[in-house]
């Protein structure tokens, strides 16, 4: 259904209680590829995804295999030691694009966003209408709310989001989505091996993709918060929003700069 190979990569540390549901949902139809980069996790992610890619009929585990009609490779990497959230992105990215990616959807495996919605983020992109999609979970407070978003992660996503809408020029309803896709243009032209290896990657990469006229596009994607679901602790949000509104600050000088010549 793509004549562009679209891989998607699940940047996981301990998702073994959601990593069979998340490729469950995944339409593989739409899917050359799927990457795995396990983050030194103390669980047993990887070898539940090697016996995932061992008995899916759709699957092809592709150590020593090659693709095959009517089946989707499934590559996995495991890092020695833990590289963080950004640093395993990279690892991602970087094997995606070896791999001969024309699309890269990036899609976490704690089952917090839906797969099933792929198939919409790769039709945007292959179609030509965007260069980057986002999965955004803020259609509206209640839905976000009712979905088990906490409170004080929906306004800080509110507030940060409406700074570097403001920052940027954009508008879009989320900057802090966990459900992307990118061109294999978009990420062959950003540096991103040179960001951050924590969470604030992500706000680097779409600052950088903006800097670069890339054109973005949303879609609503349902909220998923649940016991199993992977997030990050109050202390962790608080660094990752005092590290949100330093890119910000750090965009808005380099756009005030006159262009070296």
């Amino acid at each position: 259904m793509n004549t562009l190979k679209t891989i998607v990569v699940m940047p996981a540390y301990n998702a073994e209680m959601t990593l069979a549901d998340t490729i469950a949902d995944i339409p593989l139809d739409y899917v050359d590829e799927l990457i795995l980069v396990d983050d030194a996790s103390g669980d047993g992610t990887t070898a539940l995804a090697e016996e995932i890619a061992a008995t899916h009929p759709r699957l092809v585990f592709s150590h020593g295999a090659h693709a095959r009609e009517g089946k989707t490779l499934f590559t996995i990497i495991r890092h020695d030691k833990n590289k963080g959230y950004g640093g395993n992105q990279k690892t991602c990215y970087q094997v995606a694009l070896e791999h001969g990616a024309h699309i890269v959807v990036m899609l976490h495996p704690d089952y917090q966003y839906d797969p099933k919605l792929i198939k919409y983020f790769v039709e945007f992109i292959r179609d030509g209408y965007f260069d980057v999609m986002l999965g955004s979970r803020i259609r509206s407070r209640r839905e976000a709310l009712a979905g088990g978003m906490p409170r004080y992660k929906y306004y800080a996503n509110r507030f940060l989001s409406f700074m570097q809408n403001v920052a940027s020029g954009q508008s879009l309803s989320e900057w802090h989505t966990g459900m992307r896709a990118y061109t294999k243009d978009v990420l062959e032209q950003t540096p991103y091996q040179r960001f951050s290896d924590d969470f604030v990657f992500d706000t680097q990469m779409l600052f950088s993709i903006v800097e670069r006229g890339f054109t973005i596009g949303d879609i609503p994607v349902p909220v998923r918060y649940f016991e199993k679901a992977s997030s990050i602790n109050f202390s962790r949000s608080v660094r990752y929003g005092l590290l949100t509104v330093w890119e910000t600050i750090k965009f808005v000088i380099r756009r005030s700069l006159p262009p070296f010549r």
